[in-house]
């Protein structure tokens, strides 16, 4: 009989912990307990536009995926920058893309028709007094993509910087538009069909030695 009572005892005990625990008036209602990582569990908040987000770069040496390699030669290094070979073969849509970025960037200047006589100067009677270098003669025909790579990332005499305009990629498209228009404005040729492979030479024999018979 004492057992049984202990029993209830324990039993009522429970109960009623249990009861406290779930009621609005508990002793860890609305507290949550510590936090261990704070930043993760609710994460702070940036202002998009803020000076704090603006100033955040990049970490150095780092390269956004999908993004070519950074070009690490310095303004002054123009005689390297004369031998570096344009990374893009471009087809006929990456031609066409050249096209449309020089047309944007660089027709101003040195017109669609890569003859020098843009908007900005239109033959003399445009805002600009000095006729830009035409890219179908004179000697920046005879640059190297590298060297018109380097003018367009730095600038040249009264030219800016197209840098922050173009990304490399795009720089690279519009130097790879411009050398084959110099080189006669070819399209590459679409690849050939792969051939079909040639029959083997005993199959072939048959029907020559099926007619000898």
């Amino acid at each position: 009989m004492k057992r049984t009572s202990n029993i209830l005892i324990v039993a009522a005990l429970a109960g009623g912990a249990f009861l406290a625990s779930c009621g609005n008036k508990g002793p860890h209602h609305r507290n949550p307990g510590k936090i261990y990582a704070p930043d993760m569990y609710e994460s702070r908040a940036y202002e998009f536009y803020s000076a704090r987000l603006a100033s955040m770069k990049p970490v150095e040496g780092t390269v956004k995926r999908g993004a070519m390699l950074p070009y690490h030669l310095k303004a002054e290094d123009t005689a390297q920058a004369n031998l570096v070979a344009n990374p893009l073969v471009l087809d006929k849509a990456g031609l066409e893309e050249g096209k449309r970025l020089y047309d944007i960037y660089c027709g101003v200047c040195h017109g669609t028709k890569l003859d020098g006589n843009g908007p900005l100067y239109k033959g003399g009677d445009g805002p600009y007094p000095a006729a830009p270098p035409a890219f179908l003669t004179g000697k920046v025909l005879g640059y190297t993509e590298g060297r018109m790579f380097h003018v367009a990332t730095f600038g040249f005499n009264v030219m800016g910087s197209y840098a922050s305009q173009l990304d490399i990629e795009q720089r690279w498209k519009v130097v790879g538009y411009i050398k084959n228009m110099q080189n006669g404005g070819k399209a590459p040729a679409e690849a050939a069909p792969a051939a079909a492979p040639a029959a083997d030479s005993a199959t072939a024999a048959a029907p020559a030695v099926a007619a000898a018979h």
